[in-house]
């Protein structure tokens, strides 16, 4: 008899896993201890053994797509063997196992309260509410799909659209970008795992709601949708009940002629995004090659289409000279809403906006206030000479395909540093103090909204090429949203540097639950005492704010001798 395969729970904390590799496919032979797939939970990517033999009959989560613990992962059993049975159940396994009679059921009295609405709401709203969602989710017209805010991090509670790239009658393929979501970490842009018409929008741009709330629904061009964004509401954006109460109230009919409506807005050239300027222009493919070909910059044309969309006659009409006009005469809803486009104030006059504070800075104030408070900070200076860290520098940097920064050499003589002192590397909590033996380091990245601290896992086992490597990879990725929440957790100590600003010096609040955070300045050419000498010298400030819980003056003042040490004579490092 066949096996149901689900998704493993492989961490005490993960509520989800991404199927990163399918190992074997479907009619592949699979015996007990074969590895299945490759699994990404919250804290690793790992690999999945088979506990069964047979024949594998069904995949249910295809590589790349993320599905809740005890999701039908896999179906294994004898070669040509019938699982119809195992199939036709999986929708109601994975809501709790409603019953196949009683969701039918629900769906009738679902469609005949409709017309009984003088019925006391206790008979009819109190079950539906209850149960309508489970049995909808398994009476579902083929096709349809409801996509819920996603958990995109782990301390995730609710989640702000900031922008739809979709709207509704627009064709989605599997891999899309629906829209970007505000979580407590990051904007991120949120892909979709379905292909047809986004059909429905339950949550509007700027709102926030739960996680699992409805997001949206997609399915085949003109499905009626009727009701089923109602059976999954609960939780959902208040925003969304009267574009659900329109379509309950209008005919079918009527629904169907807009959605055709639609189409021909559907089937004009899909939008393409590109970012200038840190603005998101919308322009159609062909407009972009065209403006490619005549070496015009897209910033500059102004979209006539929907939305502002750039299309070929704007290219083919743009003047060069239009651009050189004053971008406050445009007036557009864009530039209006920034704060660059307030321009013209007379002197003398006050003048002051609003600006919405994002998901991200609402946590990061938070974290911070809650790290300053309860954490007594307390912070020590030391004076690096970097002369040969700078020549050091320069022999690594002219191996070819080899780029390192001087940020760099201080995260690895830190990782290297928190090796020997691992007291700084440690994390309080009420009953014990936990000293961490591996080295995580947290490297702060300003972006748009904020900052993030992706983490570099095993930092003192990697190489300054490496470090170098991932760290652009991840400044990179942190600007274009492109961020996993798995990459910003699990740091064990941070670095923070503003020398690029020309910060010579400066205090950081300490990352919780990180014990201490270092400061990075500016590397300054200064007069400095030499062996009885006054020398030209190239010097760098650093600056360790420590947990006083945790660790004493002295422990500080020893890793951040030790970490000197390390700056001072690179070659340390390599031994």
């Amino acid at each position: 008899m066949a096996t149901v395969i689900t998704m493993p729970r492989l961490s005490d904390t993960m509520t989800d896993g991404t199927v990163a590799t399918w190992l074997k496919k479907v009619g592949d032979k699979v015996s007990e201890g074969d590895i299945l797939a490759e699994i990404e939970t919250d804290k690793a990517t790992m690999e999945f053994e088979s506990f069964n033999e047979g024949t594998l009959l069904h995949i249910g989560i295809q590589e790349g797509e993320t599905a809740p613990v005890d999701s039908l992962l896999a179906i294994i059993g004898k070669e040509g063997e019938d699982i119809s049975d195992l199939l036709s159940g999986k929708s109601s396994d994975k809501k709790e196992e409603a019953p196949k009679e009683e969701a039918k059921t629900e769906d009738k009295s679902a469609d005949a309260s409709q017309e009984k609405t003088e019925e006391p709401k206790e008979k009819t709203e109190e079950p539906k509410e209850a149960e309508a969602p489970k049995a909808e989710a398994a009476a579902l017209p083929k096709g349809v799909v409801v996509v819920t805010m996603p958990r995109l991090s782990d301390t995730m509670t609710d989640g702000t659209v900031a922008t739809w790239i979709k709207k509704v009658g627009d064709k989605v393929a599997e891999g899309d970008i629906l829209a970007e979501i505000e979580t407590d970490k990051a904007t991120m842009e949120f892909e979709s795992f379905n292909a047809g018409t986004l059909l429905f929008v339950g949550i509007n741009e700027g709102e926030s709601a739960p996680v699992d709330s409805v997001l949206a629904i997609i399915g085949p061009e003109g499905t009626d949708i009727t009701g089923i964004a109602e059976n999954y509401k609960k939780g959902g954006s208040p925003a969304a009940a009267p574009a659900k109460e329109e379509k309950a109230d209008a005919p079918k009919a009527e629904a169907k002629s807009e959605e055709k409506t639609a189409e021909p807005e559907a089937k004009q050239e899909e939008t393409v995004e590109t970012v200038a300027d840190g603005k998101r222009i919308f322009i159609s493919p062909l407009a972009k090659k065209i403006a490619e070909e005549k070496g015009i910059n897209i910033s500059q044309v102004k979209g006539s289409g929907e939305n502002g969309r750039i299309v070929k006659s704007d290219i083919e009409n743009f003047k060069p000279q239009a651009a050189a006009a004053p971008a406050a005469k445009e007036a557009t809803k864009e530039t209006a809403a920034a704060p660059a486009a307030k321009p013209f104030i007379p002197a003398g006059e006050t003048f002051s906006e609003e600006i919405k504070n994002s998901q991200m800075r609402k946590i990061i104030a938070k974290r911070l206030a809650e790290s300053l408070f309860t954490a007594p900070h307390f912070y020590l200076t030391i004076e690096v000479a970097m002369d040969e860290a700078m020549k050091s520098r320069a022999t690594i940097n002219a191996v070819p395909d080899t780029k390192v920064s001087f940020n760099d050499l201080v995260i690895k003589a830190s990782a290297m540093a928190l090796k020997k002192h691992p007291k700084v590397n440690s994390q309080w909590k009420e009953d014990v103090t936990i000293i961490n033996h591996h080295v995580n380091v947290g490297v702060a990245v300003a972006v748009e909204d904020g900052l993030v601290v992706p983490v570099l896992k095993f930092t003192d086992q990697m190489s300054l090429s490496q470090i170098g490597t991932s760290v652009k990879d991840f400044a990179g990725r942190a600007k274009n949203k492109k961020l996993q929440p798995a990459e910003m957790e699990g740091s064990t100590f941070t670095v923070s540097n503003l020398g690029m600003f020309g910060i010579t010096e400066f205090t950081s609040i300490i990352n919780q639950p990180n014990s201490a955070i270092l400061s990075v300045g500016a590397i300054v050419e200064k007069p400095v005492v030499r062996n009885g000498q006054i020398v030209v010298g190239n010097t760098m400030k650093l600056t360790l704010a420590c947990d006083h819980r945790t660790v004493d003056g002295a422990t500080g003042a020893q890793f951040l001798q030790t970490l000197k040490l390390y700056l001072e004579n690179p070659v340390t490092m390599l031994a």
